[in-house]
Order: C-alpha cells, then sequence, then structure tokens
C-alpha cells in the first residue's frame, strides 16, 4: 500500500492537530519505533482492523485486557444488557457486590475490594491507603515497573544505592517524590540496605511481581521472598501491583503462582485492573479487612469516584471472570502462549538472531538478548534499531505486536493454533533479515 493510499496516515494528521502527539496515551503514537500508528476500526477475536480494513492478529489485546479475545458472546451479551438498564447511575447495585464475591473468591489474600476505574486510580489509592494504615510516608518502588501516573509513580533511581528518586515527569515536583525510594529490581541486596536504612519509615513496598512495562520481567522467588520477609519484620505493606498480571498469568493471578514457590505467601495489598474490566474501564485494590477498614466511609483514609463500581462496566469484567473460571480455561491459554514463545524462539535460533523470551498464563515477552534479563538497565542492552524492524516486518505481515520493546504481549483464548504458526512463519521471514 502506497503513502497516498493509507488512510490511518489523514487520520493521525486529524489527530495531532487536535490531541497532544495525536494519541490519548504515548505509547500509541509509534514514537519509539517510527512510522504511523494504526487507526483501528473494529475487532473480533483474535484480531482488528485498521483504516484500510487490513487485518492483524492482535498480540496486545488493548493492553491485557481482552484475554477472552474481542467480542465475545457472552460477554456482548452481558454488555448489552446492562447498557440497556442504564450506563450510571451514581448509587450502589447488586452487581458491584457480584464482581466484588468473584474477585474476593479468586484470590484469598483480600477479604475487602474497593472499585475504581482505572490502574492509576487504583495504585495512587492503594499507596494513601497504606501510607494511612501504617502511619508512615515513605515507600519503596523498582525502577522499570509501572504503577501508574500518579505524581510520587513517575520517578527514576535516584544517583547512588537506595538513595530517594528523582521525577521523570515536567510537572512534578521534587517535594512530592522526596519520599518514594527506587531501588534495582531483583536487588536482593539493595532491598535489604534500604530496610537498613529506612525501614521504620516504610508505609510499602510496592512491586509488579512479574513486571509487563520492561518487557516481561519476572521477579525471582529469592527477591520475592525478601520483599514479603522484610515488610512481615518491619511493619511495611507488601503491594502487589497486579493490575496486568490479576487474572492474566492464572486464576489467583501472579501471587498465587509465588504462593507455589513460598509458602504462606500472600500480599496485604493487590492493585488489580485489565482483566477484572474485560476492557471497560474498571479497576480495583483490595487486601485484608483491617487494612480496608481504613478507607472511608468507616476510616480516615479518603477515596472516591463517580464512576467507581460502573454498572456497565462491572458486567464486562463479570461476565469475563466467570468464563475465565471455566475448568481448563487457563491449561489452554497457558498451552497457545507456551507454543508462541517456542515458536519464536526456535525461528530466532534458526537465523542465527540473539533472543530469549518468557511467559506465563496468557503473557509473553522476548527480547533480543541471548539471555533474559533480570532488571531495567539488562532490559535497557536490547538493540532498539533490531526490535524496530521486527515490529515493522511483523506489522507489514498482518501481525500487531506493542509498538514498543518495554511493554510484554498477550495471548488470548481466541487465539488458534494457526494464528501462532502464521505468527512464527512472519517472525521466520523477518529474523532472516535481522
Amino acid at each position: 500500500m502506497t503513502p497516498s493510499t493509507d488512510l490511518n496516515i489523514p487520520l493521525f494528521e486529524r489527530a495531532k492537530a487536535l490531541i497532544p502527539g495525536g494519541v490519548n496515551s504515548p505509547v500509541r503514537a509509534f514514537k519509539a519505533v517510527g512510522g504511523t500508528p494504526r487507526f483501528i476500526k473494529r475487532a473480533q477475536g483474535a484480531y482488528f482492523w485498521d483504516a484500510n480494513d487490513q487485518r492483524f492478529i492482535d498480540y496486545i489485546g488493548s493492553w491485557g485486557p481482552m484475554i477472552l479475545g474481542h467480542g465475545h458472546p457472552a460477554v456482548l451479551e452481558a454488555v448489552q444488557k446492562a447498557a440497556l438498564e442504564g450506563f450510571s447511575f451514581g448509587a450502589p447495585t447488586e452487581r458491584e457486590v457480584e464482581l466484588a464475591e468473584e474477585i474476593l473468591g479468586l484470590v484469598p489474600s483480600m477479604e475487602m475490594i474497593r472499585l475504581v476505574s482505572s490502574g492509576t486510580e487504583a495504585g495512587m489509592s492503594a499507596i494513601r491507603l497504606a501510607r494511612g494504615a501504617t502511619g508512615r510516608s515513605k515507600f519503596i518502588k523498582f525502577e522499570g515497573c509501572y504503577h501508574g501516573h500518579a505524581d510520587s509513580l513517575l520517578v527514576k533511581a535516584g544517583s547512588g544505592l537506595a538513595t530517594f528518586g528523582n521525577a521523570t515527569s515536567a510537572g512534578v515536583p521534587p517535594e512530592v517524590v522526596q519520599h518514594t525510594i527506587v531501588l534495582e529490581y531483583n536487588n536482593v541486596a539493595q532491598l535489604e540496605e534500604a530496610f537498613a536504612l529506612h525501614g521504620k519509615e516504610l508505609a510499602c513496598v510496592m512491586i509488579e511481581p512479574i513486571a509487563g512495562n520492561m518487557n516481561l520481567v519476572r521477579a525471582s522467588v529469592p527477591f520475592m521472598k525478601r520483599c514479603r520477609e522484610l515488610c512481615a519484620e518491619y511493619g511495611a505493606l507488601l503491594v502487589l501491583d497486579e493490575v496486568m498480571t490479576g487474572f492474566r498469568v492464572a486464576l489467583g493471578s501472579a501471587q498465587s503462582v509465588y504462593a507455589k514457590a513460598i509458602p504462606g505467601f500472600k500480599p496485604d495489598i493487590t492493585v488489580l485492573g485489565k482483566v477484572i474490566g474485560g476492557g471497560m474501564p474498571l479497576a480495583a485494590f483490595g487486601g485484608p479487612r483491617a487494612i480496608m477498614e481504613h478507607l472511608a466511609p468507616l476510616g480516615a483514609v479518603y477515596q472516591a469516584g463517580t464512576l467507581s463500581g460502573n454498572p456497565v462496566a462491572t458486567a464486562c469484567g463479570l461476565a469475563t471472570l466467570r468464563e475465565i473460571k471455566k475448568p481448563g480455561f487457563f491449561d489452554a491459554l497457558s498451552a497457545r502462549t507456551r507454543s508462541l514463545v517456542d515458536g519464536l524462539s526456535a525461528a530466532a535460533a534458526a537465523e542465527g538472531v540473539p533472543f530469549s523470551a518468557d511467559c506465563e498464563g496468557g503473557m509473553f515477552g522476548f527480547f533480543l538478548l541471548p539471555e533474559l534479563p533480570q532488571n531495567y538497565a539488562q532490559v535497557l542492552k536490547t538493540d532498539n534499531a533490531r526490535f524496530n524492524t521486527l515490529f515493522h516486518g511483523l506489522l507489514d505481515r498482518g501481525v500487531y505486536i506493542a509498538p514498543a520493546l518495554y511493554e510484554a504481549g498477550f495471548v488470548s483464548s481466541a487465539h488458534t493454533a494457526d494464528d501462532i504458526d502464521a505468527t512464527v512463519a512472519a517472525a521466520r521471514e523477518v529474523f532472516k533479515a535481522l
């Protein structure tokens, strides 16, 4: 297709005149990979179609929520029924209770839950709750983990070991991030030093158990175990950000994966999003009753939201969770994701391209590196230019992966063996050029 006939180009030009960068979330702009973003018209199953009606095999799945694929009949029926009953009430509904019951039944570390509208909202509320419950101000996060765009979370590592972080966005005053300590992911020694220095002042440690915003990097079992031990020892709360991994990597979320390796493991607060909304704006945070009762109207920690527990969003999320609970769902999804990762690895090896990949449940990631990285600094060693070639090569062949090498990918139950085979075949052609 020539540029003159590509309908995405005039759409992007119109958008840039009206919306900063032409997009409403930065990664969509293709700035990291170059070229023109695809404007999506419709989606069904494992595919979506752009303004030119070109079909793509979709491996972003709205960045994780579409675990059933697009337009699943049961979900579509639930949403249509809910929409006919009303878009929003600003008052409680039975469906909010049903969704809470469903989530709490699947994640035993939580006894109570608060529904909100976005992962950013859930993440910042979880930190406020941890501070209110402990009476402390400081908290630890890890470089490469993304917890939303709240001011205190837009932080990079400080200049020295276990120092406070520096803002990574204009508009975030230094005093806002003065209580945020940024450490290296999977670095046990640094974690121990930070607790030795600041342990009695720490409200919480916040971590993505399987990070999805430096591609896919999982916390090692010893590292996660030490996070849990140190939080318990010093009276800090362990906050697992499972916005991306919740109900995506396992029915019990990532914490159930770690509980198999660490006896008795559970977080104090869990942050959820994406899958629990099924593609609608919905997120949540929850934990034991004693912690959650610090929230208003029971306690002094204030949090509110006009659209929290939206009746259409809860219908979408509830229908999604009921589908993924069915016997064998995650076994099949995990096998399909593993077949993709193994196929890509074999194709890269056949062409002599340095490549490493990992997956859990329906989430995967790969790097143009000979070994899987363990932290953000190692992720940065990936060859950007080669990744960009790979991205555009796949895009030209009808395969849509994340337009940035720092983002994980997602497989849905709608992806077929033929979709996986077609993806691997396309990748093999591009690997030859690498």
